[in-house]
Order: C-alpha cells, then sequence, then structure tokens
C-alpha cells in the first residue's frame, strides 16, 4: 500500500521544467527526480552548484516547440525565455515561476517557498530554508567584523543592497565598498590606495573563461588578487540568487583566522 502511495504521490507531482542555469538550481534543489522534464543545457556546466544532480536528466533547447513537446505544468525561470514564450506558455495554461534577484537572504527564503508552492513540494522548501539557516548560524561571526573588499575578475565590486554584501556580513566582514549595488574599481585607485583585505569572487570561472574577461589580466588587479585576497569564492555559489549564498557565507567563515 505503501509503495503505491508513493507512485500515486509521484503521478500527481506537477512536471517541471527549467529555462535556465540559476532556475536549474531550484528545480534540482527542489522537484523529485521524477518530475524533471527538463533542464537547461548548462546544468551540468562547472559552474552548476548542483550539475551532480543533472546526470541523468534530460537538458532542453529553449524554444516553443521543445517546451510544449515535454508537456510541463510548471516552467521556472530566472532569465531565460523570451518574452513570446512565456506569453505562449502562459496563454496554454503553463505556469511560469520567475525567481526574482534576491539583495538579502530574507528574499531568498521567500523565493525558496515560491518556487516550492508552484511545485508542490513545500516540504522540502522547508527543509532548504533550514539547511540554509544552519550555515548561516555556522558563519556567522567569524571575521569579527574585518573590513574586506569583495572583488571579480571583471573589476567588480559590490556595495549594500547586494546579495554580495549580505554574504559579506554573514560571515561577520564589515564590506569595504559603501556605494550601493554593483560597482566598478577603479584600478588607479586600487594602484594607490590597494584595500588590505579583498574576498575574491567568480575568479574560477576566469580561470576558465581565459580572455574574456578583461580587467583580469591587468596587473594592478592580479597583483591585488595574488597578495591582499583571504578566500576566493566559486562562481557556483554566487551566481545566482539562492540558498548558495550561505554555502559562500559558511565557506568565506571557514578562512578566518583562528
Amino acid at each position: 500500500m505503501f509503495a503505491l502511495a508513493v507512485a500515486a504521490g509521484a503521478e500527481a507531482a506537477p512536471r517541471v521544467l527549467s529555462l535556465d542555469s540559476c532556475a536549474d538550481q531550484y528545480v534540482l534543489g527542489l522537484a523529485p527526480r521524477e518530475a524533471i522534464v527538463g533542464l537547461s543545457t548548462r546544468a551540468d556546466d562547472a559552474d552548476s552548484r548542483l550539475r551532480h544532480l543533472a546526470r541523468g536528466l534530460p537538458m532542453r533547447r529553449i524554444d516553443l516547440e521543445t517546451v510544449l513537446s515535454v508537456r510541463p505544468d510548471v516552467v521556472v525561470r530566472y532569465w531565460g525565455g523570451e518574452p513570446r514564450l512565456i506569453a505562449a506558455l502562459q496563454r496554454r495554461g503553463v505556469r511560469v515561476v520567475t525567481i526574482p534577484d534576491a539583495t538579502s537572504f530574507a528574499d531568498v527564503r521567500a523565493t525558496v517557498r515560491k518556487v516550492a508552492a508552484a511545485i508542490g513540494q513545500p516540504a522540502r522548501g522547508e527543509a532548504a530554508i533550514v539547511r540554509m539557516d544552519t550555515q548561516l548560524a555556522g558563519a556567522a561571526g567569524a571575521w569579527k567584523g574585518a573590513r574586506a573588499l569583495y572583488l571579480t575578475p571583471g573589476g567588480l565590486t559590490a556595495g549594500p543592497g547586494t546579495l554580495m554584501d549580505a554574504v559579506l556580513r554573514a560571515a561577520g566582514m564589515t564590506n569595504a565598498e559603501t556605494r550601493p549595488g554593483y560597482q566598478t574599481v577603479s584600478l588607479e585607485q586600487m594602484a594607490l590606495t590597494p584595500p588590505k583585505t579583498v574576498v575574491l569572487g567568480f575568479f574560477d570561472t576566469f580561470q576558465l573563461a581565459g580572455d574574456s574577461w578583461g580587467a583580469g589580466r591587468h596587473r594592478v588587479l592580479q597583483r591585488i588578487a595574488e597578495t591582499r585576497s583571504v578566500a576566493s569564492l566559486p562562481g557556483a555559489l554566487l551566481g545566482c540568487p539562492d540558498v548558495g549564498a550561505a554555502e559562500a557565507a559558511l565557506l568565506l567563515a571557514s578562512e578566518a583566522p583562528r
């Protein structure tokens, strides 16, 4: 009887399709495997946090014919799918769930609950939030207020009102960037007054991308990255507004001096 009940529950689960790499992380993290009718073609890329869970699952091109052929009940997206495709799906009764940007862990919690409810998995959503909050508790206060500048190979940093700022604060750091949002650093200013401490992000992606990151090849930025960094956070934890940010905070906390 139990096996029959499980089978019935699986049949009742909404068929879920993901349209882009960030949506992949939500779908892989929250949906039962048997309910996933498709992931994006980037689901197993090196910068996909849950790429190990993508093995064996179908990866789909994003066009109307392909999407309709797998008969999804729910489509999850962050940036994927152009407006005409989304409108066509909605006209056909497919529920489209768009992941919003996040500037805080409260935003991430809200999005986890939103996606989990849409795919009929509220319990999985709450479990993901518990894991995230456990990681945040483990990271709390580790750096004891140390001041640090976040830095990417493209010469970007993140100030207040960004999820990266929340990551720094979750690990007990004070963000050296006071301008709100994402900003470009001044290489001249960095050369004259280099930051005492930097936290690197996406430098693993930089190594893969070669010449595609212009600022990352400048000797000033390279020297600062080599001599002033206390942690290098992988792009797979930073690229999406999801629970990976808490894992990044915990990893950053693990680099704090004991």
